[in-house]
C-alpha cells in the first residue's frame, strides 16, 4: 500500500502531500523534515530506493525522482514493488508535463486543486487505480469540462434576476 505522496522543493518546502494512512497534522512537518534531509544527503550517483523504516515505521519504502527544483517522493510498504513505484514516480510526473505543459514549481503550487485532482485519480486509498496517463489526462479534462460548465449555468432563478437587471 502506498503511504505516502510528497512533492518537496529543493528548499525544504512540502508542495504536495498526501498520507493515506493517519498521520497527526502536527508529525507532517518532521516527516518532511526528516525526508528532505535524506533526500538532500544522497548523492545524484546512488539507488533512488531508500528505506524509511525509521521515519514511516517497519517495512516502508521510498522512492523518488529528482527533477529541476522538485523531489517527486511516493512511500509505500513491502507490499508493493518497488520498480513499479519508480515508473508511477515517473507516470505521475509525465501527466503533470502533460496537463502543465512543461511542469513547473509554480504550476504547483497555483494549481494545487488539479494536482490533487491528478493524484486522486491515480491512487485511491493508497491503492493504485490507474496507471495510464493517456487515461488520467482524460478524466482529468472531462472534470475540468464539468466544473466550466457548471460554473457558468446560474443557479439564481431568472426572476430574481429580472429584478436587478431592470
Amino acid at each position: 500500500m502506498i503511504q505516502a505522496v510528497m512533492v518537496i522543493s529543493t528548499q525544504a518546502k512540502p508542495r504536495l502531500l498526501k498520507f493515506y494512512n493517519f498521520q497527526a497534522p502536527e508529525k507532517h512537518q518532521d516527516l518532511v523534515r526528516s525526508v528532505f534531509q535524506l533526500l538532500s544527503a544522497s548523492p545524484d550517483s546512488v539507488s533512488n530506493f531508500v528505506k524509511v523504516d525509521t521515519i514511516f515505521g517497519p517495512g516502508t519504502k521510498m522512492v523518488y525522482k529528482h527533477l529541476a527544483t522538485l523531489y517527486f517522493v511516493f512511500v509505500f510498504d513491502s507490499s508493493e514493488n518497488e520498480l513499479a513505484m519508480l515508473d508511477l514516480v515517473q507516470v505521475f510526473v509525465e501527466i503533470l508535463d502533460r496537463c502543465f505543459k512543461n511542469v513547473c514549481e509554480l504550476d504547483i503550487v497555483f494549481n494545487f486543486n488539479k494536482l490533487h485532482t491528478i493524484l486522486d485519480e491515480m491512487i485511491l486509498g493508497g491503492q493504485v487505480i490507474e496507471t495510464s496517463s493517456e487515461q488520467v489526462v482524460k478524466y482529468v479534462e472531462e472534470i475540468e469540462r464539468l466544473e466550466k460548465q457548471s460554473s457558468t449555468t446560474s443557479f439564481i432563478p431568472k426572476s430574481i434576476t429580472e429584478r436587478f437587471t431592470r
